[in-house]
């Protein structure tokens, strides 16, 4: 079983995303326990988790004490990795979720204000994560987000194993279309390869559709990913044709 702890000035906010979906039935199935720790019980003087900066400037710090104090009571002479959510951290991708997919133990710490005291970043993370090249209030959204992308991963949590293999990203390509019934919507068609039952044509089908999709709206992955001699065909005949 996985253990995520995550230190929060706001706990209440992660009600309800772990205990839906996803995420409860992740706990449910015994892949995952989740946890979420106020800072503000770790304070040394009245609760007070930020101050202002030395040298002066705009906004709050959030102090080094509570959050060395928070994560020591949770560790407890372990070495899980520590995750900082923040702005300035490396960019999340399928395969940064992946490798923190196989970890035992993570904690994620999520600030407010207007930064950490860069003796967290220094002495106490191991990892600085940001969702994106913006700024949020504070990184619990953050958290939730790639906190669900992780957990998602654990074996068992997903009803088809497959299902995390062939998601966009995990191969390095966006993903194939997706069709349901009925096969006929307001003379919307399905297309027909889908409904022929031909397994082979359908893979086929699939792994073009997932080329021609990346082509079209993340051309830049193909820099990034190793094809086959098949799927470079594919992709210089779409690159004729377009």
């Amino acid at each position: 079983m996985m253990n995520i702890q995550v230190l929060s000035l706001f706990p209440p906010m992660f009600d309800g995303v772990f205990q839906h979906s996803i995420m409860k039935k992740a706990q449910d199935k015994g892949a995952v326990s989740l946890g979420v720790v106020d800072i503000r019980e770790f304070a040394d003087n009245k609760r007070q988790v930020d101050d202002y900066p030395f040298g002066g400037g705009a906004g709050m710090v959030l102090k080094p004490e509570p959050v060395f104090n928070a994560v020591e009571s949770i560790t407890k002479g372990k070495k899980p990795r520590v995750i900082l959510m923040c702005p300035q951290g490396e960019r999340f991708t399928q395969k940064k979720a992946e490798e923190l997919a196989r970890e035992e133990e993570l904690v994620f710490i999520c600030g407010h204000y207007e930064g950490y005291d860069e003796r967290i970043r220094e002495h106490l993370v191991t990892d600085e994560i940001s969702i994106g090249d913006f700024v949020l209030t504070g990184g619990e959204l953050a958290a939730m987000t790639v906190i669900d992308s992780v957990v998602r991963l654990l074996p068992g949590v997903l009803g088809n194993s497959d299902s995390p293999v062939r998601d966009s990203f995990s191969t390095g390509l966006l993903e194939h279309p997706h069709y349901t019934r009925p096969a006929n919507f307001r003379d919307m068609t399905v297309p027909a390869v889908l409904t022929s039952g031909n397994h082979a044509k359908i893979e086929e089908w699939r792994e073009e559709q997932g080329i021609k999709r990346t082509l079209e709206r993340r051309p830049d992955l193909f820099e990034h990913v190793e094809l086959t001699a098949q799927q470079k065909s594919v992709l210089a005949r779409l690159k004729a044709e377009k």
